[in-house]
């Protein structure tokens, strides 16, 4: 299901009310530069990754797309800064998705990634070997759900890549989103509101959903 204009809007709206509301909570400030990224707001996108990553300086996928934007906005020199941060943060933590795709970010304007220090991939080694829960979606350390939340590729994915912890606060974000849209769940529509919101907050994007949807079917 496909936002209109008017679902962006509505979306765009309620985000910015939450960033506003709470300035250091970072899921707020990502959310709200995802949809600005649907909407084509490329530079207010960067600026909603920024104030992410000053919130929570270890979200490797937010200096991605931080730097993404800026692209996209025409701000090569700002891009570069934050990308070579983000190069450095995410191979400190073996984040080897976000690495990659900020390095061929680089790429794409002409730049190489930056060199790393020997201490930083000593410390992602370190982390590797210690066996250390990290929540794909912040990019912190975590308890690692028991199982599952739900059944399917989708639930089997976040079990596997969020922290308890960030489920919990999905959990809480979620009963807003019902309580403020007023959504019954037993509607096909409401639910798939629903779950949009979720697969946002958790980092879900197009294509991850798509592979894993992908991966039931044929």
């Amino acid at each position: 299901m496909s936002d209109t204009p008017a679902d962006l809007a509505e979306r765009i709206e309620r985000f910015e009310h939450m960033a506003n509301a709470d300035p250091d909570n970072e899921m707020a400030h990502f959310s709200l530069g995802n949809v600005y990224v649907l909407a084509g707001r490329h530079a207010e996108a960067a600026q909603a990754f920024e104030r992410c990553v000053q919130a929570n300086p270890e979200m490797s996928k937010a200096y991605q797309l931080c730097g993404q934007e800026m692209i996209a906005a025409g701000w090569e020199d700002k891009a570069v800064a934050v990308l070579e941060k983000g190069f450095e943060v995410a191979a400190g933590k073996g984040d080897l998705m976000p690495r990659d795709a900020i390095a061929d970010l680089l790429r794409s304007i002409g730049r190489e990634p930056p060199q790393l220090a020997p201490e930083i991939d000593e410390a992602a080694e370190r982390l590797r070997a210690s066996g250390t829960f990290i929540c794909t979606r912040t990019g912190r350390p975590g308890n690692k759900l028991e199982g599952a939340p739900f059944r399917g590729p989708i639930g089997a994915w976040i079990g596997e890549n969020i922290a308890a912890e960030t489920w919990q606060d999905w959990i809480g974000q979620g009963t807003k989103v019902i309580n403020e849209l007023r959504l019954d769940l037993s509607r096909e529509e409401d639910q798939e509101t629903y779950d949009s919101h979720m697969f946002e907050f958790l980092g879900i994007d197009a294509a991850l959903l798509g592979s894993l949807r992908a991966s039931t079917s044929g």
